[in-house]
């Protein structure tokens, strides 16, 4: 059987990429870069006022002067001034150009203004280039700021505005529909019998798919019937990117998605990974390069394969650069029982050093989602007969 790690590797390898678009800058966020951005021009542009105050020649103060004539005020925006002696200052707003003949800048709060005159606080010493942003400090003109694969958040967004680009080069945002398979599942809000149960994978999968960025995804939901399975898994073949589907796909006589996927000529990627909770998952292909995620119908099971498999892939196939998931220390020791990688819910916590701890937050079975209220994620640990004690370093997958 697979090890995580050789099924994702296997869905990395199967995945087509998406195809790329031009977007205008306001849409791009969440979007995966397919192009490099380089610096518009130095950044800074120009030596920048750091604070609001006033802008002076520091050769002044080494003369021992300690009050300047304000010759005038320099805005944010404006062309630089002149300053046209020694012996005087300008009024200086934060953002704006360094006004020439100028190499420091007083903060206001170390100034008394006076009859058009400021005096320097008592003791308050001045350095060239003090609380001046120097032109170029942060980066030159050309070079590169963004690398193709990059996922834009906010601070890619303000990077790429900063270059100028009214319009960025980014992946199509793929196309999924969620699947959810069941006779005994009912809508929230609909009438409900004892031996029925509410439809909340499906719930959980958009907004695990939206809460990323994913918008454009469909839901669905199919009786246990070959027929009727087989024809809307045709239909969402032809038309989607990507099927996620919840439910039927273990070895129970009515877990029918393997041998409907086999009916309509999908590749079989793998099935089953040794891991706990989500072993039955099934990955393939179809021959329009549609790719299939099975994931088992346990509620648990579910959230963890499209956190650990399918948000990873759907982003990969945008072009980003591979992310690793962050490494943190068990707060608390688990023994792992069987022969198999465990994914364990977890909470982070910080201690009064202020480090950052995974606490074992375990279930009561794939079953019970209820005990997942409150965790942020889930760490992965090897295959036992183990336990991993307490400081133990793994990998902290998030939801």
């Amino acid at each position: 059987m697979l090890t995580p790690a050789e099924a994702s590797d296997l869905i990395r390898q199967s995945l087509a990429c998406l195809p790329v678009e031009s977007l205008p800058l306001a849409r791009c966020a969440g979007a995966v870069l397919r192009e490099n951005v380089r610096a518009e021009r130095d950044q800074p542009p120009f030596d920048r006022v750091a604070m609001d105050g006033i802008a002076l020649d520091s050769r002044g103060i080494s003369a021992g002067a300690r009050a300047f004539r304000i010759q005038g005020m320099q805005p944010a925006g404006d062309p630089p001034q002149s300053l046209a002696t020694p012996a005087a200052c300008i009024e200086v707003m934060t953002g704006a150009v360094l006004p020439i003949g100028c190499d420091a800048v007083i903060p206001v709060e170390q100034i008394t203004l006076s009859d058009g005159e400021a005096r320097l606080a008592a003791g308050f010493s001045v350095e060239p280039w003090q609380n001046v942003h120097r032109r170029a400090t942060d980066t030159r003109a050309g070079a590169l700021l963004l690398s193709e694969g990059a996922r834009l958040g906010a601070p890619e967004i303000a990077i790429a505005a900063s270059a100028g680009m009214a319009r960025i080069r980014v992946s199509s945002q793929p196309s999924v529909v969620v699947i959810s398979t069941g006779n005994e599942l009912i809508e929230p809000g609909e009438a409900i019998l004892p031996h029925q149960v509410r439809r909340s994978n499906a719930y959980a999968l958009v907004a695990a798919l939206k809460g990323r960025g994913f918008q454009r995804v469909a839901d669905d939901h199919v009786r246990d019937d070959l027929a009727e399975l087989a024809a809307h898994l045709a239909f969402h073949l032809d038309t989607h990117d990507v099927l996620v589907l919840s439910g039927g796909v273990s070895m129970g006589r009515l877990d029918l998605v393997p041998r409907a996927l086999a009916d309509l000529k999908v590749r079989t990627v793998f099935h089953k990974v040794a891991q706990r909770p989500g072993l039955p998952l099934w990955f393939g292909v179809a021959s329009s390069g549609a790719a299939v995620f099975a994931l088992p119908g346990n509620p648990v099971s579910t959230l963890v394969c499209v956190t650990r498999y399918v948000l990873p892939a759907l982003f990969a196939m945008m072009g980003e650069t591979a992310r690793e998931p962050e490494n943190m220390a068990l707060g608390a020791a688990v023994t792992v029982k069987q022969p198999l990688a465990l994914f364990m819910p977890v909470r982070v916590a910080s201690d009064a050093a202020g480090r950052a701890w995974a606490m074992p937050c375990p279930t009561n079975g794939s079953g019970d989602f209820t005990a997942l209220a409150g965790t942020d994620g889930f760490v992965e640990l090897p295959p036992g007969p183990r336990t991993c004690p307490e400081g133990f370093v793994t990998r902290l997958h998030r939801w």
